[in-house]
This record gives structure tokens, sequence and C-alpha cells, in this order.
């Protein structure tokens, strides 16, 4: 598997670390379930970035599942954190929303379904660390506009449809500044409940 996933590197390291590419997330070390979901996704078109479509159009469930087992078991230092370049305000409401939500719209902390490390839970809640700005707040807003979706009941796109433009850029410039935990594995599954159901991480 070592040698079919090289195919991979050019966009995501040969140990699934990451690249330069803000785009192109590390892939190392995330649960296995979410890895698969994804795979699935991009193969079966959900998740349209064409390279990622024709790669995966022709393999079968069982080789996308060996592919992402065998990149979950990896585990190559994180990515460094990005440098901040928002103002003090701006973290500190990145932080809130992050860590505290905001009840009074209906957005949860995102610490509430991806762990109080931010670094997600078996099967399917990757972790957030480690992921430049500009893939973070893409993905929020593809989320968002629902050109990013997953199964359902499809609690990202609930949530991020609860954010608005400056949200997004707060919890993108705190979440892409945040140093990477000493433990930067995901948490068993039923380590914590989450706060409603959600496709990716059947009860």
């Amino acid at each position: 598997m070592a040698e079919r996933v090289l195919a991979c590197a050019p966009c995501h390291g040969a140990q699934g670390e990451g690249t330069r590419d803000p785009y192109f997330p590390h892939l190392a070390g995330k649960p296995a379930g979410y890895l698969f979901n994804q795979l699935v996704a991009f193969r079966n078109g959900r998740r349209h970035y064409p390279p990622m479509n024709y790669l995966l159009a022709y393999l079968p469930e069982a080789y996308l599942n060996e592919m992402a087992e065998y990149l979950a078991g990896l585990n190559p230092p994180l990515p460094p954190p990005a440098v901040p370049t928002a103002g003090k305000e701006v973290l500190a409401t990145g932080q809130r929303l992050v860590t505290q939500g905001d009840a009074s719209r209906n957005i949860p902390a995102c610490t509430s379904c991806h762990g109080s490390n931010l670094t997600g839970m078996e099967p399917g809640i990757p972790g957030l660390l480690g992921l430049k700005p500009n893939y973070i707040s893409a993905q929020l807003g593809a989320w968002r506009y629902g050109t990013r979706t997953a199964l359902a009941p499809d609690c990202m796109q609930v949530v991020a449809g609860h954010l608005t433009e400056v949200d997004v850029a707060a919890v993108t410039a705190w979440l892409s500044s945040r140093p990477a935990p000493e433990e930067r594995r995901s948490v068993p599954r039923g380590t914590y409940a989450l706060p409603f159901a959600c496709g990716s991480q059947p009860q």
C-alpha cells in the first residue's frame, strides 16, 4: 500500500503529511472512517475536485478502505501552525466560537464534536489542527454553500449554515494558529457524546 499511495504524494506528501499547497491537507493519522468517507465521496462525485474524482473513479470500496486504514496509521509531525495575521479581537472571536460556540445562534463549539484538543474522534470525526488558513476557510465555505456534503444528517452543513463570513474568518484565524498537542491521535469512539446526530459518526 505504501507504493500504491505514492500517487497521493505529490499533493499530500509521501507520508500523508501535506505539502506547501494550502488546499491539499495532511491526511496522516486522521480517523480511518473519516478518510474512507472522503474517498467514497470523491469517487461518487459528492465532493468535486476533478483530479481526485478521476483517480478514484474505478476503485472498489474494499480498496478505498485499505487506503484509509494505511493513511490513518501514519503519524508524521503536523505542519507548523500559521502565524496569525488577524487582530486580537478576531482571534478572540475565533477562540470563543471554537471552544464555546454561540448558543443564541445555534452554533455549537467545534470542540463539542472535534474534541477538547481538536484531534477528532474515531471513526469519522477528523482533527482540525495542522490545516492551513485557506483550506479551513474554503471547506467552511463549501459546507455553508452546499458544495461539500456528507452523509445525512449532514451536521457540518447545518452548523456551517449558521456561520457568517466574519465567523468563518475568525474561526479560520484561530484554528490555523493552534500548535499541535502532545497527543495528536484521534480519541477512541465513544470517548464523549456528540451534541446531536451526525451521519459521519453513527451512534
